[in-house]
């Protein structure tokens, strides 16, 4: 069995709270080993991914924190709902998750959803193995947000939940209402280009969603103004570009398997910035 984990949770645990902390740690440590005695070994699980050690532990590390907070979130409200385990599985096929590998995830899944889950020593853990890379705890962040959104809506004690795990990877209140609200400008925003393609502008209308609300919205996915100049709107748009590109995220460390995500998360700021442009009349 791998050690690797009650090492790291000693010293992390010793580091914030002493002799105390680090027995707590090495508890911790030992609960984390055992969930990923199978997943560390070369011959299977997540492993078949990658090609180093640093990489097996720093990115299975990633798939392990996301599917278990992911679950620990879902059973926030008290029960975990079919849509939430349908985003899951959608995520999971998302990433080609498959076999031996997506039972692992499932796992993860079900381990999230315990009462004594330790969801801060998973983030300590998850942080620290990507060395508090913004942009990665970022687009771990916003594939949260989105799974906690799978029934449609958000309960207080998933918004709670939510902003602890943002609280906890860095991540100031202000910051994460920011992602919380623009993806939901993303959502209303892609669902009324998706009305107004399949049946034209009229039809948009009458499903309540004007053009001036898919102006708002594009303007919260980029994060600007109706009002700002031009200058400041394609500075916005370069920036969100930039911090969701996928060959930079992979450079940083987001598994290849999640790229998908990140590129439909640029599909959106590319759509909503072509929508302002052609509403703000700018090249």
């Amino acid at each position: 069995m791998p050690i690797w984990g009650k090492i790291l949770g000693t010293i992390f645990g010793f580091m914030f709270k002493g002799p105390i902390g680090a027995i707590i740690g090495f508890i911790v440590g030992h609960f984390f080993d055992k969930g990923y005695s199978q997943d560390f070994n070369q011959m299977g699980g997540f492993s078949r991914f990658f090609t180093s050690q640093d990489e097996l532990k720093s990115q299975a590390i990633f798939f392990h924190a996301l599917f278990s907070v992911m679950g620990h979130v879902a059973k926030a409200d008290g029960q975990v709902t079919d849509a939430e385990i349908k985003i899951a599985s959608a995520l999971m096929d998302q990433m080609g998750l498959k076999g031996d590998t997506r039972k692992e995830a499932q796992q993860a899944f079900r381990e999230g959803k315990a009462s004594d889950f330790p969801v801060t020593a998973i983030l300590s853990e998850f942080k620290l193995s990507c060395h508090g890379r913004r942009d990665v705890l970022q687009v771990f962040l916003e594939i949260l947000i989105q799974a906690a959104f799978a029934d449609g809506r958000l309960d207080q004690q998933e918004q709670n939940l939510l902003e602890n795990v943002a609280r906890q990877l860095g991540f100031k209140q202000h910051e994460f209402l920011y992602l919380l609200s623009m993806y939901e400008a993303e959502i209303r925003f892609r669902q009324g280009q998706h009305h107004s393609q399949r049946n034209g502008r009229q039809r948009s209308h009458q499903t309540g969603y004007t053009d001036q609300q898919s102006l708002a919205d594009a303007c919260k996915i980029l994060g600007v103004k109706e009002s700002d100049d031009p200058k400041l709107i394609k500075k916005a748009y370069r920036k969100l570009m930039s911090e969701h590109h996928p060959d930079k995220l992979v450079s940083k460390g987001l598994p290849k398997q999640a790229i998908e995500i990140a590129k439909a998360k640029t599909q959106d700021i590319q759509s909503a910035y072509e929508l302002v442009k052609q509403k703000k009349g700018f090249k």
